[in-house]
């Protein structure tokens, strides 16, 4: 699939991923249907190449596909984290609803293993203009890796 090729059979935002793969447009996916994911290309809503998915965290509430991370730089390569939440899915790539530029602006996390910070996951949620309250979880984190 090309980002941004008129196709009558694609269809609208609210419709739920029914099949892994087959271009539908999907609002919220638990993790075991991410798998295949991993490796595709991201494309932003005007259909530029992002990057390659590196990883995807999930709400460890609602076990929800919320952050992609993709890798950036040259030399100084760092991850940074793309919104999954309203994603278009291809055969070979995956198209999200925010910008390139809304990604290159993310802030850059620094994290250790598959954790993040409270802090971090509120700043990349305000980011993106998502709504963020922390879990009433042990940790405090609504953010993991699987």
């Amino acid at each position: 699939m090309e980002p941004n090729e008129p196709d009558s059979t694609e269809p609208s935002s609210e419709d739920a991923l029914a099949d892994q793969g087959s271009g539908k447009t999907d609002t919220g996916v638990a993790h075991q249907d991410l798998s295949a994911w991993r490796g595709k290309d991201i494309y932003d809503r005007d259909g530029e190449r992002i990057g390659k998915l590196e990883d995807v965290y999930f709400d460890i509430e609602t076990d929800q596909a919320q952050f992609g991370t993709v890798k950036e730089g040259f030399i100084d390569k760092h991850l940074t984290f793309v919104p999954l939440t309203a994603v278009t899915v291809g055969p070979d790539s995956i198209q999200v609803d925010v910008t390139k530029q809304q990604v290159k602006d993310a802030p850059n996390m620094e994290h250790e293993g598959e954790l993040l910070t409270q802090e971090d996951e509120s700043l990349l949620y305000h980011h993106y203009q998502l709504n963020y309250t922390p879990p009433d979880s042990q940790g405090g984190r609504r953010l993991a890796r699987h």
